[in-house]
This record gives structure tokens, C-alpha cells and sequence, in this order.
């Protein structure tokens, strides 16, 4: 049957545009910063929301080895792709996974002495693991306390495929907790026999050769994330946001914007309405914070993001700028995520996994992966 519309229809107006070689460019840039350790790379969360499958054969390309995923469902999503990769599970193993682990070769990271336990029941001596120990973050790891009753076999050599730990303030260099954990993690790799280690984060690559260790592990500073938010940002920006104009209308002064009226025009002026809300990812508690960018000058998001609209003050362009279906950018180089993230009172991890996951994406360099899904779903 023939039908007017599109095999794949677009389903959503706002598109974010992904910078494949910004993505690889970030990754050679922690990797000299290494020096002497081997870079892996985080891509959990569908690669922080840009797509598992063309981030992660992006980095392969760049000369990635290892990855880290939170579960053994994205570590099994991820060998599909990458046969020879090196995988670890962040969240560790849990015996009701343990054909899908199997199956996808993937490495448990083990949080707790129950995971060790069920790991020794299910594997047999010889079969590696990492270790995670909690050297301050309170989070996942085994305590320094537990690190005794470990059985022999977990000092044999090549037993601990790789013991790290989790920086909590590495973004703030002077923090005096990065030298703590740093002693902590050193004081247990060393009772262990000084396996295989790593330490390092996006921030805690920065704060020096004594934080590397043998891998530094990277995430979010790769999809352009600045790991030290206090200072110039280094990266390549990795996203563009980008969404058209529905709607340019003349108003009056105290003509109230939005849901909630809580935002009255001062003056007479232009209002550009734009199809972009909070169901594409973009934030609402942005809402009369946030900024955007029409021919490279800023205007206000005023009035309440809506969930597929917001509304912008355009008085102070030239008078026909902007126009229905002209372009509006609403995150790039010029107003990054991190700026965004600000004017949402929360952080660029958080828009860049909602916004990946919402809207529509798009790949520059066109990527094609035909056992991917459409990047619309």
C-alpha cells in the first residue's frame, strides 16, 4: 500500500546533532594526558544518551580497548559490536545473570563480599574478575575491612583483572578527599599484591600521574563535559541542539508568557515560539533561565517550558529575525551544556542522558550500523 509519509517518520522537531569526531578527539586528549596508562572509556547509559553503537565503534577507531558499562544488558548490547573489546560491568554480578555474563565474555566489577561469594560459587579458580573498593565514595566497593577475609585465589596472579576505586571530588583539584582516596586505593592495591588498577575519572586524569595508575577511565569529559568546571573547558563540544521556529507574534507590555503567567513583558515586543520542551530532554526547571542562540546572538527562554514548546524574547533582534522554520540553537558551542546545566540548578550528566534519550539524534559523520535502531527511538 503507498502511503504519503516517510518509512521512518521524524518524531520528534528538535534534533541533536553528535559530533563523532569531537567524540574521538576527546578520547586521544585524555589518552596523551594518561601518559604511561592505558585510556578505556565509559559508555554506560547508551553512552551517556549519544548511542552505544556508533560511540563506542567511534572509539574503537580512535584506539579504545577497554569500556565500562553499568549492566550486563549494555555489556551484552556493546560485544555485539565490538567482538574483541575488553568489557567490565560496573554493578558486578548477580548469579540470576550469570549465561547472559557467560555468553558476552564480560568482566564483573565486584561491589561487596556477597558478589565475591556467589562469583566463587558459579566460576571456577582462575577465572578473573575486577574488584572494586570503596576508598570514600560510600557508594559501591568493598570496605578497606573486607579486603582480609578475601580467599587465596584472589591473590594469584591475574586473578584481579583490575581493582579500582571511584573519585568523589576530583573535579575540584584542591579537594583534600583526592588525596585520601588516592591512599586508601594505594593502601589496598598494595595488600593485594598490586594488581592491574585504576583510579581515574574524566576530572581525575587532571590531577596527575599519581592518580593513573595502570587505566584511567573516562566518561563524561569524552561527550565534551568539562572536567573542571571552575576553568576553561579543554574538550571538543560534542552536542548541538537545534529546533525550529513555529511562531514569531508581536506583543504588548505586561502581556503575561506562558503557564502560570510568570513572565510579563516589560515593554512591547517579540515573542518566537519554538518546538522544544521537556519531552525532547530539554530541562524545566530552566524555565525563564535558559538561553538560546539565533544568528549568534543570545535571547532569554522566558515563561514556563512547556512540554513540547518554549517561548523566546526576540525584541532585541532585527526586526523579521527570526522567521517561521528559521533554525534556533539551543545548546553548541557557544551556550554548552554546562551553561545550561547551570541556569537548571542541576549538572550536564544529567541533560546530556535526557536529551540523548528524547530527542532525535543525528551523527556527524553520518553513522551507519545496521543492527542499531533508529537513533528517533
Amino acid at each position: 500500500m503507498n502511503s504519503s509519509f516517510p518509512a521512518e517518520p521524524l518524531l520528534r522537531a528538535a534534533t541533536l546533532d553528535v559530533d563523532l569526531a569531537a567524540v574521538a578527539s576527546n578520547y586521544r586528549w585524555f589518552a596523551r594526558r594518561a601518559g604511561f596508562a592505558a585510556c578505556a572509556a565509559c559508555v554506560k547509559a547508551d553512552a551517556y544518551g549519544l548511542g552505544l553503537a556508533p560511540v563506542a565503534h567511534t572509539l574503537w577507531q580512535a584506539g579504545c580497548r577497554e569500556y565500562f558499562v553499568a549492566s550486563v544488558g549494555e555489556g551484552a548490547a556493546l560485544r555485539a559490536r565490538l567482538p574483541n573489546a575488553l568489557i567490565y560491568v560496573l554493578n558486578g554480578y548477580l548469579p540470576a545473570e550469570l549465561s547472559i555474563l557467560r555468553a558476552a565474555r564480560l568482566l564483573p566489577v565486584l561491589n561487596d563480599p556477597t558478589q565475591v561469594a556467589a562469583f566463587e560459587v558459579d566460576f571456577p579458580v582462575g577465572t578473573p574478575a575486577a574488584l572494586q573498593i570503596d576508598s570514600g565514595m560510600t557508594r559501591l566497593g568493598l570496605d578497606t575491612g573486607d579486603l582480609p577475609a578475601l580467599g587465596a585465589r584472589w591473590r594469584q596472579p591475574g586473578a584481579i583483572a583490575l581493582l579500582l576505586s571511584h573519585l568523589a571530588c576530583a573535579e575540584d583539584q584542591d579537594h583534600p578527599l583526592n588525596r585520601r582516596q588516592r591512599e586508601r586505593f594505594a593502601a589496598a592495591w598494595q595488600a593485594l599484591g598490586r594488581p592491574r588498577a585504576s583510579l581515574a575519572n574524566s576530572s581525575g586524569v587532571l590531577l596527575g600521574p599519581d592518580w593513573h595508575f595502570d587505566l584511567v577511565r573516562p566518561g563524561a569529559g569524552l561527550y565534551g563535559l568539562n572536567p573542571q568546571p571552575a576553568r576553561p573547558n579543554p574538550l571538543r563540544p560534542v552536542v548541538r541542539l537545534h529546533a525550529p521556529v513555529l511562531q514569531v507574534r508581536d506583543v504588548r507590555e505586561d502581556t503575561s508568557v506562558g503557564y502560570g503567567a510568570s513572565y510579563r513583558m516589560r515593554a512591547p515586543g517579540r515573542i518566537a515560539t519554538v518546538a522544544c520542551g521537556y519531552a525532547d530532554g530539554y530541562p524545566r526547571a530552566a524555565s525563564n533561565r535558559g538561553q538560546a542562540l539565533i544568528d549568534g546572538r543570545r535571547v532569554p527562554l522566558i515563561g514556563r517550558l512547556s512540554m513540547d514548546l518554549l517561548m523566546l524574547d526576540v525584541s532585541a533582534l532585527p526586526p523579521g529575525t527570526p522567521r517561521p522554520g528559521d533554525d534556533v540553537e539551543l545548546l553548541g558551542a557557544d551556550y554548552d551544556l554546562d551553561a545550561l546545566a547551570a541556569a537548571a540548578g542541576t549538572i550536564g550528566y544529567e541533560l546530556l542522558t535526557h536529551l540523548g534519550r528524547l530527542c532525535r539524534r543525528r551523527y556527524h559523520p553520518a553513522h551507519v550500523d545496521p543492527q542499531q535502531a533508529s537513533p528517533c527511538n
